[in-house]
């Protein structure tokens, strides 16, 4: 199994990158987890060709059997639970693998969301696409241990 989250962007921030790789080694004892950082688009550039090139370079990340989960606020919220259950349905539809996409200070484009088998909203709120890193990979850690009746704290 194994788990790829898509992402605009380097992580810059000591903390965050310390929290991202203790979860992501958490994970280890349950699948794969590989965060594919992606180059920004130059801020200087038009909004939509930035969305447009943006979205070229998440797609070409994607392969044609891979599950496609998007983080958008528009997307389905779900608790820890479901969002357990998914998972393990999503590894059966996606070959063993599922790619996670986040993406940039412009959202997603609409290519990348139309390829998308779901759209998932962590939350209402905004949150930088960094910060949606870390709780993205607490969660899908949450989802293991949830799926294994392992303990982890409320």
């Amino acid at each position: 199994m194994r788990i790829r989250i898509v992402a605009p962007g380097k992580i810059k921030d000591k903390w965050l990158r310390a929290g991202i790789d203790e979860y992501v080694k958490r994970l280890s004892r349950y699948c794969q987890t590989d965060i594919q950082e992606l180059d920004d688009v130059p801020d200087s550039w038009p909004e939509e060709k930035a969305l447009q090139e943006e979205g070229r370079r998440i797609l070409s990340r994607i392969k044609a059997q891979d599950f496609c989960v998007v983080l958008d606020l528009h997307g389905q919220m779900l608790d820890s639970l479901d969002f357990s259950q998914n998972i393990a349905e999503w590894f059966s539809a996606g070959g063993s693998e599922i790619v996670f996409v986040i993406g940039g200070s412009n959202g997603l484009a609409p290519d990348v969301l139309a390829r998308a088998q779901f759209r998932l909203c962590l939350s209402k709120m905004t949150f930088t696409h960094q910060m949606t890193r870390l709780l993205l990979v607490e969660q899908v850690y949450r989802a293991f241990r949830i799926q294994r009746n392992e303990p982890y704290h409320k």
